[in-house]
């Protein structure tokens, strides 16, 4: 897969049946047991902060 979209718009998540769905642009659909969800938002959040911060300092240079 190399597709190198950049979405600017988040993913809707939801529960159902005790599964978490996570539906996003194009075409994401996922869905996690509550483990793997919190994982994966503790990655999210940790990738985040280090993009804002790749950014943040980027800015800066110019």
């Amino acid at each position: 897969m190399n597709n190198r979209t950049v979405h600017d718009e988040p993913s809707d998540v939801d529960a159902e049946e005790g599964v978490v769905v996570q539906k996003g642009p194009d075409d994401v659909n996922v869905r996690l047991t509550p483990d793997a969800a919190e994982e994966t938002s503790d990655r999210l959040t940790i990738g985040a902060m280090k993009a804002r911060g790749q950014r943040y300092f980027s800015d800066q240079k110019k």
